[in-house]
C-alpha cells in the first residue's frame, strides 16, 4: 500500500524539502494551503505537478477533519505557523491562534478522524530562550523570551497532552535555526546572503542587522526534515532535540557569507537598533545525542557549506 502523508507549511522551507523527501520514499504528498488572494507556490512549483494540494486552515478545525476524512493520510505533519519571531512582536495574537491553538485543533481533528494517523509536531529551539543548560537537551526546561516562542511551548505541550490522553503517535521535533536558499528574505541568514549577493552585484552599499553577537545552532533544512521522516517511522512517539551542536555569532555568518564573495565584512554590515529584539535569546546550542542513538540521525551539512550554499545561490540568482 502506498502510503500518504498530510503536509501542512508545505509552501514554505521546510515543507518544500519534506515533500522532496516523502515523495523520494513513494509516498502519496497532500499539501495544505490556506485560501488567500495570492499562494505562493515558488518553492514547490518544481514538484507541483506530482501533490495534491487540498484548501484548509488551522484556525479552522472543520476544515481540517474535511482534509483527513477525505484523504486519509496515515502520517500528518504540521510544518504550518506565523513563524518569524520579530512578526510575533507585532502580531501575538494572530502568532497564538495558528502557532498554538492551530496545534490543537489539528490534533483534535486526528482524534475524531482517525487516531492511528502518526502525527509531527514542529516545534522549536526558541522555546528554550533564556536557556537554562548548555547544550539544550530535551529535559531543558523552557524560557521562552518571545510571543511565537511561548506559542511553540503551548504547541509542544499539547502535543505531549494529547499523545498520553488519547494514547496518539504523536513526535515533537525540538529543531534549532535550519537554513537553505529557500529560507525566507527576513531571516537573517538569508538576509545576510541576499545582501552579501546584492553588494556584489551593487545593487545595495550596505547591509543593516541586530545584534551580531546573537549566537545560535545552524544547520541545513534538507538534514532536518530527514529527522521529521525517521520519528514517524519509530514503534513508540517521543520528542527529539534536532541540532548541529556548534553554535555561531551572527557576526561570524557575516565574514563567512562576505568571504565567499570576496568581499570584507566590516566595510558593509551597520548595527541598527530597529533589528534588535525587545528579548533577545542570546546562546542556542542543541545537544541532538538522543537522536543520534534512537533515530541514527546525524547532520550532514557543516555551517561553512551551508552558508557558502546560500550566498552561491543568491549570486546565481542575480547572475552572478
Amino acid at each position: 500500500m502506498v502510503k500518504r502523508a498530510l503536509i501542512t507549511g508545505i509552501t514554505g522551507q521546510d515543507g518544500s524539502y519534506l515533500a522532496e523527501l516523502l515523495l523520494d520514499q513513494g509516498y502519496d504528498v497532500i499539501g495544505l494551503v490556506r485560501r488567500s488572494s495570492t499562494i505562493s507556490l515558488e518553492r514547490i512549483a518544481h514538484i507541483a505537478d506530482r501533490l495534491t494540494l487540498v484548501s484548509g486552515d488551522l484556525v479552522d478545525e472543520i476544515s481540517l477533519v474535511n482534509v483527513l476524512r477525505d484523504y486519509r493520510p496515515q502520517e500528518v505533519y504540521n510544518l504550518a505557523a506565523q513563524s518569524f519571531v520579530q512578526t510575533s512582536w507585532t502580531q501575538p495574537v494572530l502568532t497564538g491562534e495558528i502557532t498554538a491553538l492551530g496545534v490543537t485543533r489539528i490534533l483534535d481533528a486526528i482524534r475524531i478522524v482517525d487516531p492511528e494517523i502518526r502525527f509531527y509536531q514542529a516545534s522549536s529551539s526558541e522555546m528554550f530562550g533564556r536557556v537554562r543548560t548548555v547544550p539544550q537537551h530535551e529535559d531543558t526546561p523552557f524560557y521562552p523570551r518571545s510571543p511565537y516562542g511561548v506559542a511553540k511551548v503551548y504547541g509542544h505541550w499539547i502535543t505531549v497532552n494529547y499523545r498520553e490522553s488519547y494514547d496518539l503517535h504523536a513526535s515533537s521535533g525540538i529543531l534549532f535555526n535550519h537554513e537553505s536558499p529557500r529560507r525566507g528574505l527576513e531571516f537573517v541568514t538569508r538576509k545576510v546572503s541576499n545582501g552579501v549577493a546584492r553588494i556584489k552585484a551593487g545593487l545595495e552599499k550596505e547591509l543593516r542587522l541586530g545584534n551580531l553577537d546573537a549566537q545560535r545552532d545552524w544547520g541545513y533544512a534538507a538534514d532536518y526534515v530527514e529527522a521529521m521522516w525517521l520519528m514517524m517511522q519509530q514503534d513508540a512517539p517521543d520528542d527529539f532535540v534536532i541540532a548541529t551542536g556548534e553554535t555561531h555569532s551572527v557576526r561570524e555568518l557575516c565574514q563567512v557569507a562576505f568571504d565567499v564573495a570576496g568581499l570584507n565584512y566590516e566595510e558593509f554590515v551597520v548595527t541598527d537598533p530597529a533589528f534588535m529584539r525587545p528579548a533577545e535569546v542570546d546562546l542556542l546550542v542543541g545537544d541532538a545525542s538522543k537522536a543520534k542513538k534512537l533515530l541514527g540521525w546525524e547532520p550532514k551539512t557543516n555551517f561553512h557549506d551551508l552558508v557558502a550554499m546560500m550566498v552561491k545561490a543568491d549570486l546565481a540568482a542575480l547572475g552572478l
